[in-house]
């Protein structure tokens, strides 16, 4: 049996969520994290014919609040998780389509406030599964050309 081959990745990268209407974030690969987190305000938690979802803005660009972009989403579970600074806090996970470069897949999502930090989106291991190997001397490998389109 042939193994698949992993494309590499940088250790930072452009990437879109098309089904929260995002056409370019840039992302921080975390292989110490094992779900992705997405950089959200004002979550709203609601239920809807036993389901429950989340509406919440999305500000997609570094140390800007615009654009604002607004998006819902089923809220698959709620995970505790513990952040970088060891403090553990529950989060509500959804699924959504992460593309990059080619790739495109369907991924599990924490929402949380990261106002504080660098990155709008964290890139956990759960994501790079099967797909990417992590080189951390590179950026934007697979991303080049959404990048070149969000810095006009």
């Amino acid at each position: 049996m042939r193994k698949k081959t992993l494309d590499i990745i940088g250790w930072r990268e452009f990437a879109q969520l098309p089904q929260l209407g995002v056409d370019a974030i840039k992302v921080k690969v975390d292989t110490g994290a094992r779900t992705s987190s997405l950089h959200v305000s004002e979550i709203k938690i609601y239920k809807r014919k036993n389901k429950e979802f989340a509406h919440f803005t999305i500000h997609p660009k570094q140390k800007s609040s615009r654009p604002e972009l607004e998006a819902k989403a089923e809220v698959i579970e709620h995970r505790k998780v513990k952040s970088s600074n060891g403090i553990s806090s529950v989060r509500p996970v959804i699924l959504t389509k992460l593309k990059i470069g080619e790739h495109v897949k369907v991924i599990e999502v924490t929402l949380v406030n990261r106002d504080m930090m660098g990155f709008r989106m964290l890139l956990g291991r759960e994501a790079l599964r099967g797909d990417f190997m992590v080189d951390p001397s590179k950026s934007f490998v697979m991303s080049k050309e959404l990048k070149k389109r969000s810095e006009k």
